[in-house]
């Protein structure tokens, strides 16, 4: 036990002597910390906004079309035709909404139509959905400037401001739609626009246009059928794992596919924005690993001669060298907190209240299909990841020290 009780003993001394070393020259440890802590709140910044625009991205593409995972006919995803639509009802909906992790289950006819108003004419995507499924998913029923409120829709067609502006269309009036519907039927109605919808993304504003599904069944001589089911996860993370259970929930002759396998283009724009953000990161993880090494080679070379005189005394060298390595921590996890602590408000505002951008910025990420504004990440994934990188960029500074005490001798020249 004695060992045992010296060993801490010894352990508290040094971890006291450290702390006093520190405090003897505070404004030295004061520049050191400040140095570590303005690094983690960089870069908790920089990655924070990476990934909170990858989180834009996906909510973006997923939430507006395609849902995390989505179930089709065998073969539709290749040939997009109502032929390769599937029968579904709502015990096959029921099953899926009661697997682990779903938030959301919407079934959907799409396909693409003519729509006409008097003399103009345009071709467009047309979707049919069951009004409050389709809110809880994309929250289109918060677009409707005008018309028939959502819980009341029944029939007619919701109609993008900008697509009713083409066709020179108001609440009220009545659509020619023309098109072909399943097995090769000839689909054609009269469609009254029953609302108008207003979006902030001027490619969904010209296009959308949005039948009740029972109508557009109906309409495209597809009773009881959909081209696809959008599910919507809890945590898009698990994507993998809820395809997987899906597929086994729905049975062969039915296809599931990841929102990564649906929409590759945007893997790639989320892959090159991570790629340009590593490398932001790493320019500053070098420049933040020099400024501490430089603090660190100042802090020892203002010490040569006292640590020599520590050795004379007959202090260990591995002794002395711990406690330079137990000083270096301390900065380091000093700074490192310091840093979490200061940039979690910052984070929490930004990301309650994102940067709205304007100008050519505007344009860029509008043309992108994205809404204008800079989003922040509250993940707590983000302050730790970097406090963890920044931290461990201080300890390694800390092998310096170490090596001038291990070669050093007690000589005072």
């Amino acid at each position: 036990m004695a060992p045992a009780v010296a060993t801490a003993a010894t352990r508290g001394l040094l971890f006291r002597l450290a702390w006093r070393n520190l405090w003897r020259n505070p404004r030295r440890t004061l520049i050191a910390c400040a140095s570590i802590f303005f690094a983690v709140f960089l870069s908790v910044l920089i990655s924070s906004t990476q990934v909170g625009q990858n989180q834009l991205l996906i909510d973006t593409m997923v939430g507006f079309s395609t849902g995390h995972v989505q179930v089709h006919g065998a073969g539709y995803w290749e040939k997009r035709s109502l032929d390769q639509s599937m029968p579904a009802d709502s015990t096959l909906l029921s099953d899926i909404a009661a697997l682990p992790g779903v938030d959301h289950v919407v079934p959907r006819l799409e396909t693409v139509a003519l729509i006409a108003h008097g003399n103009v004419t345009k071709v467009v995507p047309v979707f049919g959905v069951e009004p409050l499924r389709e809110d809880g998913m994309t929250g289109f029923g918060k677009r409707l400037e005008r018309g028939t409120a959502l819980a009341a829709w029944t029939d007619g067609a919701l109609v993008g401001a900008g697509l009713a502006r083409m066709l020179g269309a108001n609440v009220g009036d009545t659509l020619v739609l023309y098109g072909q519907g399943y097995q090769g039927v000839t689909a054609a109605g009269l469609i009254r626009v029953a609302g108008i919808l207003a979006y902030p993304i001027p490619d969904m504003n010209n296009n959308a246009f949005f039948l009740t599904l029972t109508e557009a069944q109906r309409t495209f001589a597809a009773e009881g059928r959909v081209t696809s089911i959008a599910v919507m996860l809890a945590d898009q993370e698990t994507s993998d794992a809820a395809a997987a259970a899906i597929r086994a929930a729905v049975g062969n002759g039915r296809e599931v596919m990841t929102w990564r396998a649906l929409m590759p283009e945007l893997v790639q724009a989320i892959n090159a924005n991570n790629g340009g953000t590593v490398i932001m990161l790493l320019i500053l993880y070098i420049v933040i690993g020099f400024g501490i090494f430089s603090t660190v080679v100042m802090m020892t070379t203002e010490r040569r001669k006292e640590f020599r005189m520590v050795i004379a005394l007959g202090m260990r060298r591995g002794r002395l060298a711990l406690v330079t390595v137990i000083e270096a921590v301390l900065i380091a996890l000093t700074g490192a907190m310091a840093g979490i602590i200061g940039s979690i408000p910052v984070i929490l505002w930004l990301h309650a209240h994102p940067v709205v951008l304007g100008g050519e910025y505007e344009k860029v990420m509008l043309a992108y299909g994205m809404e204008p504004i800079l989003p922040f990440s509250a993940d707590p994934l983000v302050f730790w990841s970097q406090a963890l990188i920044v931290g461990t960029l201080g300890i390694l500074s800390a092998l310096y020290p170490v090596v001038i005490v291990s070669r050093m001798t007690t000589s005072t020249k």
